[in-house]
């Protein structure tokens, strides 16, 4: 498996086509699991947050919705998209839905796991990754790490790239 960075990995855009994570070096990442029918999914509002406030200074949250945890997410690309645009105007890039857990799990998912050992894994919708600008992993935070929280933003203001 490929494993020095995150960037060698890629996924697919919800609207189809890749998603090189490539594209993004040089910025941080923010990667979420995502599901539109979670407790957990008005998150998506301080997400939407994070990417308004933090992307001109090289922030970039990418949305990737899975079904893995209480099937949450059944939806079809057209409908999570639709659903995330109409009801938290979300606009920053989503993935196609994928697997994140189990041997099954798309490889970022599963390198993530690797780097970071199985305690940072997802448990659950809205676990967060936050990628350096140079690939590697800084830090996972759990379902119940809001957006918003100073332990969030400010891991996310230490890995904003530097001017």
């Amino acid at each position: 498996m490929a494993g020095s960075s995150a960037f060698e990995f890629s996924f697919t855009a919800i609207e189809g086509g890749p998603l090189p994570l490539k594209k993004f070096e040089g910025k941080a990442l923010l990667i979420v699991n995502t599901a539109s029918f979670c407790g957990y999914t008005p998150q998506y509002t301080g997400l939407q947050s994070l990417w308004q406030r933090y992307r001109d200074r090289g922030l970039v949250v990418i949305g990737v919705p899975s079904n893995d945890f209480g099937a949450q997410e059944p939806g079809s690309a057209t409908e999570i998209k639709q659903f995330c645009e109409v009801n938290y105007a979300i606009d920053f890039p989503l993935a196609e839905k994928v697997a994140i857990k189990g041997e099954q799990a798309h490889p970022f998912y599963r390198w993530a796991r690797d780097v970071l050992g199985p305690a940072q894994a997802p448990q659950w919708n809205f676990h967060k990754y936050l990628v350096t600008p140079d690939g590697r992993l800084a830090a996972a935070f759990s379902t119940q790490t809001s957006p918003e929280s100073p332990r969030l933003t400010g891991a996310i203001e230490a890995a904003l790239p530097r001017r």
